[in-house]
């Protein structure tokens, strides 16, 4: 803890005055016993606050010499009549409440302007995360459209199965660089302990190859994802499988299924 930043805060002078919440109050607290620092400040400021009363106090008494002269021997003639009040005492004090008064003020509206300075500055931060999120998404769809775009691209719908007849996906197959581009938006979230698995198939006879499962599916936002194939497919498919995938396909789990047509 930076103890001396802490204490140019002015919050420990609000809460010698009382102007904390009680939540606060605790926590100050809470810091005093454990930083001694920060206790000796706050006896400080008790004790300048004391010394500024005391001397400006129209009722501050010097007992001793009240005393010594009542043990004077001498009779003296005690006069009765009322002073006049001391209004250059009563005035001091006075300007003493009002400067302890500006004092505590000026200390909120301190508090009060580091604490907009600082939304400000996680509201800058905030926006400029804001802005690099929508320029790292911007270059991603723009490089998912040169994808699709491309003329040698091969693009292959993969249709829902049996129970799963509503889910659907689709394969864009970049042959060049032995890479798929999977839009898996069709394809509920997996459930718990469950992991989507994707297959390359050729079909006579039928053989499966994984192409690995999808570990991030229920955290990516777009739902497209990049996998090397470097097989000679002739099919794709997509299977739920527990957690760390399969070597085979569980074909009660086939959720989509996309031969590549072949046709000139």
């Amino acid at each position: 803890m930076d103890i001396k930043a802490y204490i140019e805060t002015g919050i420990l002078e609000l809460y010698v005055a009382g102007q904390l919440s009680e939540a606060e109050n605790q926590e100050i607290y809470g810091l005093l016993q454990q930083h001694p620092e920060l206790l000796q400040e706050v006896l400080e400021i008790e004790n300048a606050i004391v010394k500024l009363t005391a001397a400006v106090s129209p009722h501050a008494i010097d007992f001793d010499s009240f005393k010594g002269k009542l043990n004077e021997t001498d009779t003296k003639v005690v006069d009765l009549k009322p002073k006049k009040p001391n209004w250059i005492s009563y005035t001091g004090w006075a300007a003493s409440i009002i400067l302890a008064g500006g004092l505590l003020w000026t200390l909120n509206q301190k508090t009060a302007l580091e604490l907009q300075l600082q939304t400000a500055e996680t509201d800058k931060i905030y926006l400029e995360t804001q802005i690099e999120d929508a320029k790292t998404d911007l270059a991603a769809t723009k490089n998912w459209l040169r994808v699709i775009r491309d003329k040698n691209i091969i693009t292959v719908p993969l249709g829902g199965q049996g129970d799963f007849a509503t889910s659907f996906a689709k394969v864009y197959w970049n042959k060049a660089d032995n890479t798929i581009y999977l839009d898996a938006e069709g394809l509920p979230n997996a459930p718990q302990g469950k992991v989507w698995q994707v297959w390359s198939l050729t079909l006579n006879p039928l053989t499966p190859t994984s192409l690995g499962t999808i570990e991030d599916f229920n955290t990516d936002d777009n739902k497209i994802f990049a996998i090397t194939n470097a097989n000679e497919s002739q099919a794709f498919g997509i299977t739920l499988e527990p957690t760390g995938g399969s070597a085979s396909p569980t074909m009660e789990q086939l959720y989509t299924l996309g031969v590549i047509d072949t046709t000139p």
